[in-house]
């Protein structure tokens, strides 16, 4: 483990909520949560101010241990996490089937791990779209880093209202990110307002699978751990997904859970009882060694208090997605395919 690596760790932690307020920030959070007893309907209310904190409170966290594209993705025997990831972007641009110079929307970007692997890999010309500002100044730099600043950029807005105009895009994806919404329709909406007609619109969507059973105790405990741990306002089954779609105009191509064909478990790199070297830092000692590092570095005060807080909300998200992964009732790639029609 690097001393930079560590200190990054520290100073990023709050990214642009100030440091003394982090504590209080965790605290406001939390609360928004079921897992402490917050209702839906509150933080679907104030999702803006939930999902930011969440990633200004996060983003150093998923860096430090993920890299810099945060999701999940199908892995073969084999393969390391970091390959499937970019093999996993890979396959979202050929089924988008991009072209060299076309405008393409990342809704929901993050720091733009996928963003620059995509535009790299297709040529094109890629804007993320987020909310968060930290991310943004994070992304920038990044974008700097690799050259790809002259053609890719960020935009910061709500997905719920994007200030684009009409058809400005030749395609549009979403990688673990619309889940966020506090309503699907009214986001494929705005989608499907800023796609070319004709065009694509592709995303990996985290779901709750049929096998959930909303009036099991258990099944809701899980639940609400991944929406504690992850900024979901509420996690939908994969069906409300595709009728949302067709609500907000797109005809459906293909949809398909990728999780349920992953030779290797999706959820592997945050399965305790499971150890690889290429992804120390998620296993359980990585883990431990994190947690203890985290606590010194409050205890000096080159972390802002709360930061302990963060890394434990950010374990019970594990154990709740490893427990969803392996009792099949949650997946964080239900991936569809679907278009804009051509006008009249």
């Amino acid at each position: 483990m690097s001393k930079a690596g560590a200190f990054d760790l520290a100073t990023g932690v709050g990214g642009k909520i100030e440091k003394e307020e982090v504590l209080s920030a965790v605290e406001t959070y939390e609360k928004y949560h079921g897992y402490y007893g917050g209702e839906e309907r509150e933080r679907k209310a104030n999702y803006t101010d939930m999902v930011n904190k969440y990633y200004d409170l996060v983003t150093s966290f998923y860096e430090y241990g993920w890299g810099e594209s945060f999701h999940f993705a199908p892995r073969w025997k084999g393969e390391s996490l970091k390959e499937s990831i970019k093999r996993h972007e890979h396959f979202l641009a050929l089924q988008l089937g991009l072209k060299p110079g076309q405008k393409v929307l990342d809704v929901g970007c993050g720091i733009g791990g996928p963003l620059r692997e995509i535009a790299q890999f297709s040529m094109t010309s890629v804007t993320g779209l987020n909310n968060n500002e930290y991310q943004i100044a994070r992304g920038k730099a990044l974008n700097r880093n690799v050259g790809v600043d002259k053609t890719c950029d960020f935009v910061k807005a709500d997905f719920m209202k994007m200030p684009f105009p009409d058809n400005s895009f030749d395609a549009v994806y979403a990688i673990e990110a619309t889940c966020h919404a506090p309503d699907a329709v009214g986001c494929y909406k705005e989608i499907y307002r800023v796609l070319n007609p004709g065009q694509c619109f592709a995303a990996y969507e985290w779901c709750m699978t049929n096998s959930y059973d909303s009036h099991n105790k258990e099944h809701q405990k899980i639940k609400a751990e991944i929406e504690l741990g992850n900024g979901l306002p509420d996690i939908r089954v994969t069906g409300q997904c595709l009728e949302a779609l067709k609500q907000a105009g797109f005809e459906v191509i293909w949809e398909k859970d990728l999780a349920a064909d992953s030779p290797v478990p999706w959820y592997l790199p945050l399965d305790k009882s499971s150890f690889s070297l290429s992804s120390f830092r998620l296993t359980a000692v990585g883990r431990l060694v994190t947690r203890n590092m985290v606590m010194a570095l409050e205890y000096v005060g080159l972390a802002p208090k709360g930061s302990q807080r963060v890394q434990a909300f950010l374990e019970k998200a594990a154990e709740g997605l490893v427990d969803g992964g392996k009792k099949d009732i949650f997946t964080p790639m239900y991936f569809f395919l679907a278009r804009k029609p051509h006008l009249e």
